[in-house]
């Protein structure tokens, strides 16, 4: 049997994971002398007071090597195999701790097979592809197989999404106080995305209408380029503006219904309040990646 784990910051539900069959490893948040579980916390409570973290940003934190080792020893134990996709390594340093405990495991369980997977990003562009390895399972793969699948599904999805503000990017180092303040003064908002594992900068607009625009206008040339397979709507913060947007913009544009859900914030709280799309295509998209994802795949 092939058991399929992923982190907390694919940001799946419980529900959903458990009806897949993935397993989830937590990574924490550490907020005023207190560690969370990320894949345990309700996240619209924790968001709820968002805006009063920014002085006092939350940090966070990835499984110990002895939980990791845990995991992966269970699996050996029972006599089945491992695909793991984990958040990119350009973000958090989970993967490579993976990496580090099924080796571990590996030494001293001969026969013990794996797969590991740098996602690459986060959020439901890390999950679409933890999904793919599901119907790849289902449809009777080997672990090679289920492998490939998260590799082409890598290549063919997109994250992007608009912070409300630029204060918390500045907070946490990723740019400049001047370029907070000048952009936050003159309304400036960027357009992100994840490519090559690390969060660019895609577009710079004024207004945050114009920043949704540009990217259901990116969203909707992938789609007619390369079709589409799946989508969600992200966001950190408050979900009311997420909810808005997806009602009255994406789902009239496709015709159906796109599910609402929230951001770990081992990755929101970076970001700030935010909206965004995550969607997987038919085919690999231009832009998301230059160099191979990372992949270890140990077989017996």
């Amino acid at each position: 049997m092939i058991k399929i784990l992923t982190d907390s910051v694919a940001s799946i539900p419980a529900d959903a994971a458990r009806e897949a069959g993935i397993d989830v490893i937590t990574l924490y948040v550490n907020r005023d002398g207190r560690e969370l579980a990320d894949a345990d916390m309700d996240l619209d409570a924790f968001y709820a007071d968002i805006y009063d973290m920014v002085d006092n940003i939350p940090t966070s934190s990835q499984p110990s090597q002895a939980a990791l080792e845990a995991v992966f020893e269970e699996v050996a134990q029972a006599g089945d195999e491992v695909l793991g996709v984990f958040i990119s390594t350009g973000l958090s340093g989970a993967y490579e701790g993976a990496v580090r405990a099924a080796r571990a495991v590996a030494a001293r369980n001969i026969g013990f097979s794996y797969a590991l997977v740098d996602s690459s990003s986060c959020g439901y562009d890390e999950a679409w592809p933890v999904f793919d390895a599901v119907a790849a399972r289902a449809a009777g793969e080997d672990l090679e197989g289920c492998t490939r699948a998260v590799l082409k599904g890598i290549e063919s999805t997109r994250f992007l999404f608009t912070p409300e503000t630029l204060t918390f990017l500045q907070k946490g180092g990723r740019i400049g106080n001047a370029a907070a303040l000048l952009g936050n003064l003159i309304q400036l908002s960027p357009v992100l995305t994840v490519s090559d594992g690390k969060a660019t900068t895609l577009a710079k607009v004024r207004t945050r209408k114009k920043a949704l625009e540009k990217i259901l206008a990116t969203f909707k040339d992938d789609v007619e380029k390369h079709g589409l397979k799946n989508v969600v709507v992200h966001y950190i913060g408050d979900k009311t503006p997420a909810v808005a947007w997806a009602h009255e913009v994406v789902e009239p544009l496709l015709g159906r219904t796109v599910p609402v859900l929230p951001v770990s914030p081992v990755i929101g709280l970076h970001v700030g309040p935010a909206v965004g799309i995550a969607y997987e295509c038919a085919s690999a998209l231009a832009g998301k990646l230059t160099a191979p994802v990372q992949a270890r795949l140990c077989t017996s």
